[in-house]
């Protein structure tokens, strides 16, 4: 037997047995919605790659087997609330034209939520959901840290608004390049793992453009696509609490995965 064998074995099993064969696949339940491997039982949809609720990007991986909670609705619910409200201040709902309210949310919702909830992601070992959740916490951070007086951060270019303009656009560009590695990892996971990063990355490359050229309207449309990005993490947050392992909600959303191209079945 390989040793990817045995890997297996040890994995799914939690024994390490050379006896005990690893390709037995077996299937129960009313409609086959079961599948046992290695003596245990899981669902299909458990089995199925980047369940968005789980914020993880494994083909394969059957979740948690600890007894701790999924973080990722933690992060997820921060993300969405912050993303949907500096939307709507960026796409200019309602003409308010001072948008200090952001700064708590960018400071608590956003950056503690997420950089708690991706702290917890790499004990657990979900290497991906702990790298963007840390990572997008801390740019909440430094969001709120450039609108906060103490900081002295936008009083440093005085009545030079185009500079900061500018500079805002440079420190959007790192996060339009960090983006675009995270959404490379979803091109094998759901629809709305996938949906959900390709929004975020239209968001950033948008608001980018916006504090170049200074244009409102690109700027307003920065602000829609971040409201859309905002609710698709909401979603997201929602399916991993609502799963079948649990009865918190009547609707389970679906696990719809991408496509693998130049493979069948």
């Amino acid at each position: 037997m390989s040793s990817s064998s045995e890997s297996i074995i040890k994995e799914t099993t939690g024994t390490y047995s050379l006896d005990q064969p690893c390709s037995r696949v077996e299937v129960c339940g009313e409609s086959g919605e079961f599948v046992i491997l290695g003596g245990r039982k899981y669902h299909r949809e458990d089995l199925t790659r980047a369940f968005a609720g789980t914020f993880q990007v494994e083909r394969y991986s059957t979740g948690p087997t600890h007894s701790f909670a999924n973080p990722a609705p933690v992060g997820l619910a921060g993300f969405g609330l912050t993303t949907v409200v500096l939307g709507l201040f960026i796409a200019n709902a309602k003409h308010i034209h001072q948008p200090q309210l952001i700064v708590g949310c960018c400071m608590f919702a956003g950056g503690v939520l997420l950089f708690l909830s991706g702290t917890w992601e790499l004990v657990m070992g979900n290497t991906f959901g702990g790298t963007a959740f840390v990572s997008y916490g801390t740019f909440w951070f430094s969001f709120g840290a450039i609108t906060i007086p103490g900081f002295g951060i936008a009083e440093a270019y005085g009545e030079d608004a185009d500079q900061l303009n500018q500079a805002i656009g440079h420190w959007l560009l790192g996060w339009v390049i960090f983006t675009l590695i995270c959404w490379a990892f979803t091109l094998k996971a759901t629809w709305a793992f996938f949906i959900t990063f390709t929004f975020l990355e239209a968001t950033f490359v948008v608001l980018m453009a916006a504090y170049y050229s200074g244009s409102a309207n690109v700027m307003k449309g920065g602000g829609i696509l971040a409201v859309i990005t905002g609710f698709m993490g909401w979603f997201c947050g929602y399916a991993g609490i609502a799963n079948r392992s649990n009865t918190y909600s009547f609707f389970i959303p679906p696990s719809l995965p991408m496509p693998l191209i130049g493979k069948k079945g």
